[in-house]
């Protein structure tokens, strides 16, 4: 008669669905997100669906006791490793996390064991244990793996010694566990060892909100310079604009008076030809507004001029609304950056080749497209940015990859026929 394993069956079930729960709250996944969380789900769900229908039809749990990291634990790392953003050390302590989080849940059921091993249910309670230590330990999670998240997109080393200590510690419990019974020694090291790995942890959590902070006071100090330094240049325009209006006002009464001269001799020809002189003095003059949002035409009006004053040739178009889906300052530090960046690109190209071209539209959506001549050849990583090797450079790139991570927004870089683009859809 075929005896049916429900009581394992639903204890790696829940244990499980625990662990994945873990794992997609630390995980960054590949573009678009929602296909590849799907793919992962889906897969995670077969691998451990069939080691489920294994033990609870096939007696596998004495297998599975022992080989479980083969079967499940394994095919789990390659899964997430796959769908991940991050292919490297970020995933891999995504992973060892979450089964860090398991061993607190594990060590929590073997004290329950231990202390209650002469009951009638100690099995049963141990196992309630476990699931309450799940339940609480996903809250904490939660709360850390919104520092994490954003740690993810700006520390791009070291993830791999911060990986040691939580994979020390769940090797040497499954060690453990595998080759030794229950008591109170066994107990005790599992306690230290987890003891020292959540403090370890604390200490990640105080780095990463420190970095975090650090990087947003930056961020804000970059906002604010740019905005004052966009404003005063707007005001400094505004200024020679009146300033010119004054002029043309002062000398308006000469004007008028050799126009009428002029008129009065039948000299109509050279009348219209002095009006026309002085329309195209006052054109000149006028001031350019390139949009109705104050910070991104500031921005504009600064980065073109910049651009014109070093022989840089700019073409734009700019149709844009008064209002965006994202933040205006945010949206401003983008275009500085790119515009600066285009503008120390065209710097290395010969004088007449020198030229922006500029274009940014709302409909259908927010597109931003910034093109340049590029002397020389250019590199890009596996995310398709490209590469600086000079030191102090690229983080204008990297704030354009924050913002777009940021607001789901999509950008493309390229270098074709010598001109190198970026292409950003909000």
């Amino acid at each position: 008669m075929l005896k049916l394993d429900f009581y394992h069956t639903l204890y790696i079930g829940i244990s499980q669905v625990f662990l994945g729960i873990f794992v997609m709250l630390l995980i960054d996944f590949r573009k678009p997100v929602s296909q590849w969380r799907t793919r992962w789900i889906v897969t995670a769900v077969l691998i451990v669906g069939s080691n489920l229908i294994g033990i609870l039809f096939l007696n596998f749990w004495e297998i599975y006791s022992r080989a479980g990291f083969f079967t499940v634990t394994l095919p789990y790392i390659l899964v997430t490793l796959w769908c991940s953003q991050y292919r490297d050390f970020r995933a891999a302590f995504s992973i060892i996390t979450g089964l860090f989080v398991g061993c607190i849940g594990t060590a929590n059921e073997m004290l329950t064991e231990l202390l209650l091993q002469h009951t009638k249910y100690c099995e049963y309670y141990s196992f309630a244990v476990r699931v309450i230590s799940f339940f609480l330990m996903f809250f904490i999670l939660r709360r850390f793996s919104v520092t994490y998240r954003q740690m993810l997109h700006q520390l791009n080393r070291s993830w791999g010694i911060l990986c040691l200590i939580p994979f020390s510690v769940f090797i040497t419990m499954l060690y453990a566990i595998s080759n030794s019974a229950n008591s109170v020694t066994i107990i005790v090291l599992f306690y230290g060892l987890l003891v020292a790995c959540s403090g370890a942890y604390y200490l990640m959590y105080l780095f990463f909100d420190r970095v975090q902070k650090e990087n947003s006071a930056r961020y804000e100090a970059q906002l604010s310079t740019l905005q004052v330094s966009a404003l005063r240049n707007r005001m400094e325009a505004v200024r020679v604009a009146e300033n010119a209006i004054r002029t043309e006002r002062h000398d308006l009464r000469h004007r008028l008076q050799a126009v009428a001269e002029l008129v009065s001799r039948g000299d109509k020809k050279s009348a219209l030809e002095f009006l026309d002189a002085a329309q195209r003095r006052l054109d000149e003059q006028k001031e350019i507004r390139w949009c109705r949002p104050p910070v991104l035409d500031a921005v504009f009006s600064s980065y073109f001029d910049q651009a014109k004053n070093q022989g840089i040739l700019v073409e734009a178009n700019i149709a844009l609304p008064d209002t965006f889906p994202v933040d205006e300052g945010e949206l401003a530090i983008v275009l500085a950056n790119a515009l600066e960046n285009a503008i120390h690109a065209n710097l290395k190209v010969p004088q007449g080749q020198r030229q922006i071209r500029c274009k940014m539209v709302a409909t259908p959506s927010v597109i931003l497209e910034i093109s340049n001549p590029c002397a020389g050849d250019v590199s890009f990583d596996g995310d398709g940015l490209p590469i600086t090797r000079q030191s102090g450079h690229g983080l204008g790139v990297q704030s354009i990859s924050a913002f777009c991570r940021k607001n789901g927004a999509v950008c493309h870089f390229d270098l074709t026929d010598d001109w190198f683009r970026l292409r950003l859809v909000l």
